[in-house]
């Protein structure tokens, strides 16, 4: 069975038990994340890799949780590696690093909001990127229709999901999401781009 065949049953049988798609889902352990061995040489040096995938400019995102038992604030980080996946069943993907310690509040919350940043919100981004504060503090949001998880004010757009699947991809996590709501800002307002290491 191919890793799609693998993926569809993981599916499957998470829908059979009744898990899947309105249940948190469980944050993958902390791995050891050296998939090169210490007498092996890394077959791209970690500088150039950076470097030269620098040169891909993305779109700017803050993917958001709400706060689940036990928790007084949202959760929230700033993701560049996002991107729409499929048409039918409308599914959206992010990436976020295993050692994320935010991720697991967005497991245990089984819901999400991409918020797709605009040219003005480069400082809204940099207190996304930033561990250990309250990232919440003095920003404008309100809950998304049907996840209830913090759609920021003054984005470009909004998409409203629900986890779908979560795959790992070496030192991350490739997180599936279902479309269950999205919209846009009425105003014609230009993306923030990151492109080799700044906005633009």
């Amino acid at each position: 069975m191919g890793q799609a065949g693998m993926a569809e049953a993981a599916v499957r049988y998470l829908r059979s038990a009744g898990t899947a798609p309105t249940a948190p889902v469980e944050a993958l352990p902390r791995p050891e994340l050296r998939c090169v061995g210490e007498d092996e040489r890394a077959p791209v040096e970690q500088g150039e890799f950076r470097r030269v995938m620098g040169s891909f400019a993305t779109g700017v995102t803050v993917v958001t949780a709400p706060a689940t038992d036990g928790e007084t604030a949202p959760a929230g980080f700033a993701c560049q590696s996002f991107s729409s996946l499929s048409l039918d069943p409308p599914l959206v993907v992010f990436m976020v690093g295993r050692t994320s310690t935010t991720w697991p509040r967005i497991a245990r919350a089984g819901v999400f909001c991409v918020n797709v940043l605009g040219a003005h919100q480069g400082e809204l981004c940099r207190g996304f990127a930033v561990s250990g504060r309250d990232k919440f503090a003095g920003v404008a949001h309100d809950p998304a229709p049907v996840s209830g998880s913090p759609r920021l004010a003054g984005t470009l757009a909004w998409i409203d999901c629900t986890i779908h699947a979560v795959h790992t991809g070496g030192d991350h996590l490739i997180v599936v999401g279902r479309v269950e709501a999205l919209g846009t800002n009425e105003e014609d307002l230009p993306p923030l781009l990151f492109h080799r290491g700044r906005f633009g």
